[in-house]
């Protein structure tokens, strides 16, 4: 009735997903992801709001260089 193999193909690239995803921000942490310059961070008295421009503009750009060049890859 189930696809045992199957299941646990998916379950072991969640799991390294996950752990790709946590290397990632680990080291983009080390590097000063998220404290950039343009990062806006405003806070009141009882409130805060974070908005992480530069460090999403970063990000999109690292992830979409890592995503062409699998893709050239696996298409040779």
């Amino acid at each position: 009735m189930f696809d045992l193999q199957g299941i646990g193909k998916l379950l072991v690239l969640v799991g390294l997903g996950v752990l790709l995803l946590g290397a990632m921000l680990w080291i983009g942490g080390r590097l000063g992801l998220g404290t950039l310059p343009g990062d806006i961070e405003l806070s009141g008295e009882r409130w805060g709001c974070y908005v992480p421009i530069a460090s999403m503009i970063v990000l999109s750009l690292v992830l979409t260089l890592i995503v062409n060049l699998v893709i050239r890859i696996l298409n040779r």
